[in-house]
């Protein structure tokens, strides 16, 4: 390293680091060194938007798994996460979803997170948004963060868009507008047809910076601690141990797997578990790693007629097509259209999220359609279960224990089955019916103990994880409303994992305007 001390140690260049090291050196006189444990995100895979599940268990992924999932027979589900510059920015499908007004008035009013109800943290989202299509109140077009339409709709998409329209749900343009329910087309986190990530957006332009430092490759392994202090970080680097200090603060950027972990490593975290693998705890802090959440989805796929899909695009004549021109098939996200509404009545907010694709998408698409297929995929985006991550060893390299706790309150189970059971009938009586041939693994009336069984089958991460070092004034709160680790100065966690509840809807929109507000509140805190 070139120097050992820096005002702040950013540990994660994903989806919120790399904001927080772009935002903090905007001020010419604020160094920060922001570590990476994976390297440059420099493939035309990252920048491809119908590339990203080619990247599922490369050398770009933790690729990490979950403990035997009770609800799921048994199975251990796979969670693909992005190991390079932008983190799951470089590897999402770029949905670009904030989620529901209710879900940041909760975290306000049920959770105690104070200065975090929709009214708060709208402008964060303007802030960060660069939109070419929509404008104010509620988007933002000059921010970083580049949002558009797709350049690329497959017939299928617009087909599944009526089907849901004709079933009752109201046509809409803007998921992100006055009102979520609805059935229409996503926008993405694209720009000119590629991918646009928090290192396209933020890191890139920021790192001709004197005052940024990234280290890539960089893999941490501790807080340093000096009494109740953070005081820096140590990691290795090319097989060499490094340690720096920070002056003002170290700040977790890893997400809902990699933040927790660290914290425990450290000693930050519940005693008796820290005592299991040989951890002696510097400050008992029984939330970390705890009220673990993620959005289950469940791909219900048909085989279909006179119609190509997504997959048999895939071809030469087409890369060369986005390569000139950022346009044509593989500039599609897969999931390119989708809905949102309420599994039953009474609830304060939609609890169910289609994705569809023109395509087969299954066991996180890992298997090369064979066939001309099509995908709609309900989604439970407001989730009663509550899992963990805890340490299996601790050493740094050990992969956590990871318990996702899919479907273990029944209120799961029923909410998505009845999403499931609406996302068959508007499939099958629209539209995109008269493209449908026959179900993939399904009767083509299946009762809902068919459906049932195909969700303990096939149900998988929608890659959303998230509250595992939760925000609030609780006691099982990780960090206050500020994001300061309770019981540590000097150090923050800016990350997904500080969302005491999922949103509903996709996360990584979510994620950047945490660290846009969390940026301004350190700078506020100097």
């Amino acid at each position: 390293m070139p120097q050992d001390s820096f005002d702040y140690v950013i540990v994660g260049a994903g989806s919120a680091g790399a904001v927080l090291a772009a935002r903090l050196t905007e001020d010419p006189t604020t160094s920060v060194l922001l570590l990476e444990a994976g390297g440059e995100a420099d493939a035309d895979e990252v920048m491809i938007p119908a590339a990203f599940p080619t990247l599922f268990k490369t050398r770009w992924d933790w690729n990490y798994s979950t403990t035997e999932q009770k609800q799921l027979n048994n199975r251990r589900a796979y969670w693909p996460r992005m190991k390079a510059l932008g983190g799951c920015s470089s590897m999402n499908a770029m949905i670009y979803i904030r989620g529901n007004r209710a879900d940041y008035d909760s975290w306000r009013d049920q959770y105690g997170a104070a200065g975090w109800g929709f009214d708060d943290v709208l402008p964060y989202f303007t802030k960060s948004e660069g939109n070419a299509r929509f404008g104010g109140p509620l988007h933002g077009q000059r921010g970083p963060l580049h949002v558009e339409d797709r350049r690329y709709t497959h017939p299928l998409s617009h087909a599944f868009v009526d089907s849901a329209v004709s079933h009752g749900l109201k046509r809409t343009d803007d998921f992100n507008g006055e009102a979520q329910e609805g059935a229409g087309q996503y926008q993405v986190t694209c720009k000119g047809g590629r991918r646009w990530s928090t290192n396209e957006g933020y890191l890139k332009p920021a790192r001709s910076r004197p005052n940024l430092t990234v280290a890539t490759g960089a893999f941490a392994g501790r807080v340093e601690l000096t009494g109740d202090r953070a005081t820096g970080v140590t990691f290795r680097q090319g097989g060499t141990e490094h340690t720096v200090t920070a002056r003002r603060e170290v700040i977790l950027s890893g997400g809902a797997v990699n933040s927790p972990q660290l914290l425990m490593l450290s000693g930050i975290g519940p005693a008796g578990h820290l005592a299991e693998v040989g951890i002696t705890a510097k400050v008992d802090l029984s939330g970390v790693g705890s009220n673990l959440q993620d959005h289950p989805v469940v791909p219900l796929l048909w085989y279909t007629r006179g119609i190509s899909d997504l997959a048999q695009l895939n071809n030469v004549r087409n890369f060369v097509r986005w390569k000139a021109r950022g346009t044509g098939p593989l500039a599609s996200n897969i999931g390119e259209a989708g809905a949102f509404f309420s599994s039953r009545d009474g609830l304060v907010a939609p609890d169910i999220q289609i994705h569809a694709a023109g395509s087969g998408f299954y066991d996180n698409g890992l298997h090369e359609p064979t066939s001309r297929m099509f995908t709609a995929a309900p989604t439970l985006v407001s989730v009663h279960s509550r899992g963990s991550v805890r340490l299996r060893s601790a050493d740094p390299s050990w992969h956590p224990a990871i318990d996702a706790a899919y479907l273990e309150d029944q209120t799961d189970l029923d909410a998505l089955l009845a999403g499931a059971r609406r996302t068959w009938e508007m499939c099958t009586q629209g539209a995109v019916a008269a493209y449908l041939d026959r179900p993939w693994n399904l009767p083509a009336d299946p009762t809902d103990e068919d459906l049932v069984e195909h969700i303990r089958t096939w149900a998988q991460t929608l890659y959303h994880p998230v509250a595992t070092c939760a925000m609030g004034s609780g006691e099982d709160a990780v960090v206050d409303a500020d994001l300061r680790v309770r019981g540590v100065d000097g150090l923050r966690v800016v990350d997904a994992s500080v969302m005491p509840a999922v949103p509903r809807g996709n996360t990584n929109a979510p994620t950047v305007m945490i660290a846009e507000k969390a940026a301004d509140e350190i700078r506020r805190a100097r």
